[in-house]
């Protein structure tokens, strides 16, 4: 890698840590060791925010999908397409997050102490 790459990828995780800080607190409470509950942001609010993004996607497509085996004239096969190509992107895109997750997590799992 190059010091241009190396440059870019660290400008393009801060403006995503920006990004990430600067969403309102989601509603998920959990207890926190004194017992007291307060919002979760971080990780979990952003990778929750992302399934929610991908099952939407899922949801359209299959509501376009329904609506053109249905007859509706206002909708093309194009449209349709592009919405189940937009929703296999967006699950190959979790499933591979998801793959990283439990490679980091028995990486870190086989640690020696």
């Amino acid at each position: 890698m190059t010091d241009i790459d190396i440059n870019s990828v660290l400008t393009q995780i801060r403006a995503l840590q920006t990004q990430a800080t600067n969403r309102p607190a989601s509603g998920i409470e959990v207890p926190a060791v004194d017992g007291s509950a307060g919002p979760v942001g971080g990780f979990s609010a952003v990778l929750k925010s992302a399934l929610d993004s991908v099952n939407s996607t899922q949801g359209n497509a299959q509501r376009l999908q329904n609506s053109f085996e249905l007859g509706d004239p206002n909708t093309d096969l194009a449209s349709v397409m592009l919405a189940t190509g937009k929703a296999q992107v967006a699950f190959k895109g979790v499933v591979e997050v998801r793959n990283r997750l439990v490679s980091a997590y028995q990486d870190i799992m086989n640690m020696p102490l």
